[in-house]
């Protein structure tokens, strides 16, 4: 990861729609040439956040810089550093993938030659030289994402805002934009990523701010955050839903810690740091409470039940 003086920074963002706040004065740091992961539940502000920086919202108070720019007096200077994807595709699907490409350039004041020559450039960066020729209406989900990453980099800006850029994707579309997005970091850009997939987050970013009620709750790198959660995680499977409770009772006073109760999985999961003595300590006790498990496994946190422990979304049973 890249280090040095940060391209994005925001200190204490404020929001305010009506009687709804959506920003309570966040504070975010995102140095160059490095992804940052914005997570947070539904409404948690990161769209918000996103469209403050990207200059398309006014903040109510705080102070924010991106490239170098402040977002509320010189948005005109941001703008020009930038390039946004938001939720939804915004290429044209009557027109070929090459010609979404040259009209955008157009739109950015190049050259009918210059355009053309910057959609040839990015047809073939991301692997779409091919599908160039065809109208957008028959691209693959993955396809269109990758056109539309495509448009927003007509200028090379060196900053990028992902605004969920893989929502509705399966899993080949998404492996496709990671890989853009990868190679996009590598050269040299700095992203700060919105999404609701923990495993993207994981996958992309080198930091993580969790985002919750309008403020980041935690920031570090992924492992930082699940290094928080106490190391190891002991998983215990049970084959009924009606043994949950009793085990989970069990199971948190074996280890005399919090365990998450997952009804959907049937899973009880507690954090454990002598994974061997926890292990030896849980079987007896679920034994000892005629309590028949169908599996038991050690392993690390996911980023998953750090956003989960964070944003309190998860039963819990206390120790």
């Amino acid at each position: 990861m890249r280090s040095g003086t940060p391209t994005i920074e925001a200190e204490g963002l404020r929001k305010r729609y009506g009687g709804t706040t959506a920003l309570a004065g966040l504070d975010l740091t995102v140095p160059a040439g490095t992804v940052c992961g914005l997570l947070g539940p539904n409404g948690a502000g990161k769209t918000t956040a996103v469209r403050v920086l990207t200059t398309l919202l006014r903040p109510d108070g705080g102070r924010a810089r991106v490239a170098g720019h402040d977002v509320a007096r010189h948005p005109d200077r941001v703008r020009a550093a930038i390039g946004l994807v938001g939720q939804h595709a915004a290429v044209d699907e009557v027109l070929t993938g090459r010609q979404n490409l040259v009209l955008f350039g157009r739109l950015h004041h190049l050259t009918r030659r210059a355009a053309r020559t910057r959609a040839d450039e990015l047809l073939d960066r991301f692997a779409l030289t091919e599908a160039g020729a065809r109208p957008v209406a028959g691209y693959s989900g993955g396809m269109r994402r990758r056109l539309d990453l495509a448009a927003s980099l007509i200028l090379a800006p060196p900053v990028l805002f992902l605004d969920e850029p893989t929502t509705g994707l399966d899993p080949r579309g998404r492996g496709e934009m990671w890989d853009a997005i990868r190679a996009l970091v590598a050269d040299g850009t700095t992203v700060l990523l919105t999404t609701q997939y923990l495993e993207e987050a994981d996958q992309l970013a080198d930091t993580v701010a969790v985002v919750d009620a309008g403020r980041v709750v935690a920031a570090g790198t992924p492992e930082q955050l699940k290094d928080e959660l106490g190391g190891d995680r002991l998983d215990v499977l049970l084959p009924r839903a009606e043994d949950l409770p009793r085990a989970a009772a069990v199971i948190a006073a074996s280890t005399a810690a919090t365990c998450d109760v997952d009804p959907g999985a049937l899973r009880v999961s507690v954090p454990v740091d002598d994974r061997v003595t926890a292990l030896s300590a849980v079987l007896r006790g679920l034994d000892e409470a005629g309590l028949r498990a169908a599996d038991v496994a050690v392993r690390r946190p996911t980023l998953d039940e750090v956003f989960l422990r964070l944003t309190g979304e998860r039963e819990q049973v206390p120790a």
